[in-house]
């Protein structure tokens, strides 16, 4: 580990935890990327430890929560992260050294819940306050939730004062960070993937989302769909928020001919849909964010043909209770007649498992690419009943 010879001349990727999307696809992207433009690539991390596991090249430890101590290091020829946490940090470290980059005000309103309503207020009125300081009238029922949270970490759905207050304290157990109470906004969940280099934002394309039942909100399936009529109305509260460079990955929810925000993260997709959505659009997504990142447009004609009229899914294999995960199938591609199926592992053999009813209890994602619905359910079907996951 160290600096690179010339952090100048080196494409420069700020990351938290250890990630598929980062390990499997932006550093691998990077590298071609870079090599196509005579650059080098390193990575800035406040776990350097653990990224050296699974990436052999220059690695230099840092508090990348701080942009001062990002700046502090040189001036590299492109600063991109994929963190929820490190948007704000890598955005002002961008702005600083005169590099591309989003704008860190929009970093920080998407980022935070509470900002993001106050400043959507005027175009998408949504009820949403400090869980310590609930008016008597507040419209329950509520979702309790961290303000700056990811994942569906401590989401509740409340339905009184009483309840939001036990729920509350439930959560303060775990953690001290600032929590919100907001309405909740019934409808159909779904996903719009887009992606700008601060001159025209793309619509890559859009899931519909399963959820477990309440109160939590678990993200238990994906399915690629095209966008929902209201598509429009999601692109306007994106605008006002300034969100339009580099990936974006919104959830909303649309009932009776309205779209409304449930958050903006802005970054690509996670927990194996970037690689689904990469594979489905047929494109080099992960090359193509880091090039925004680089100062370079985007190609005319995005999103990619590829998968139209077929179907796609993401279907997660979730944990059922707590212990020890002693049987899972490894990452295997295969093709099953003419569906494309993945399965990337997301906790290893041998690991402990405890259940907190969010989306960290993941197991696994299954990705199918097929022509039909028929077919990539059976597929999916198939492999499900052909593998174990076995916690004892």
């Amino acid at each position: 580990m160290g600096a690179p010879h010339s952090l100048s001349h080196s494409l420069v990727l700020v990351a938290g935890k250890v990630t598929d999307s980062v390990t499997s696809g932006f550093l691998p992207a990077a590298a071609r990327v870079a090599a196509g433009r005579g650059l080098g690539v390193a990575l800035l991390t406040d776990r350097p430890d653990e990224h050296a596991q699974v990436f052999d090249g220059p690695i230099i430890g840092c508090d990348v929560t701080d942009h001062r101590e990002i700046i502090a290091l040189g001036e590299p020829a492109a600063l991109f992260s994929n963190s929820d946490f490190l948007q704000g940090p890598a955005a002002l470290a961008a702005a600083y050294l005169g590099l591309p980059g989003k704008d860190w005000r929009a970093a920080t309103r998407t980022k935070n819940k509470a900002l993001m309503r106050r400043h959507l207020a005027a175009l998408d009125p949504v009820f949403s306050a400090d869980a310590d300081r609930l008016p008597h009238d507040a419209p329950y029922p509520l979702v309790l939730k961290p303000r700056e949270g990811v994942a569906s970490e401590d989401v509740f759905l409340v339905h009184d004062a009483a309840e939001l207050a036990a729920r509350r304290e439930e959560i303060r157990a775990r953690r001290q960070d600032a929590l919100v109470a907001e309405e909740y906004l019934p409808g159909d969940l779904h996903t719009l993937e887009t992606l700008g280099d601060g001159h025209a934002l793309h619509v890559l394309g859009s899931f519909r989302t399963r959820l477990s039942p309440p109160p939590h909100f678990i993200e238990e399936r994906l399915e690629w769909a095209p966008p929902p009529p209201e598509t429009g109305q999601v692109l306007a509260q994106l605008e006002a928020l300034g969100v339009g460079f580099g990936a974006c990955h919104t959830e909303f929810v649309v009932h009776e001919g309205r779209a409304r925000l449930i958050e903006v993260n802005y970054r690509l997709i996670g927990d194996h849909c970037d690689f689904l959505m990469a594979d489905l659009l047929g494109v080099p997504l992960f090359d193509l964010i880091l090039g925004v990142h680089l100062g370079e447009r985007l190609p005319a004609g995005l999103p990619g043909t590829a998968g139209e009229g077929g179907h796609a899914v993401a279907d997660v294999v979730l944990a059922d209770r707590p212990g020890v995960l002693t049987a899972a199938p490894g990452a295997v591609e295969l093709a099953d007649g003419a569906v494309r199926l993945s399965y990337r592992p997301q906790r290893p053999v041998g690991e402990r498992v405890t259940l907190t009813r969010t989306n960290r209890d993941y197991l696994g994602t299954i990705r199918a690419i097929g022509p039909s619905r028929a077919e990539v359910e059976t597929a999916v079907a198939r492999f499900r009943a052909a593998h174990a996951w076995t916690i004892a």
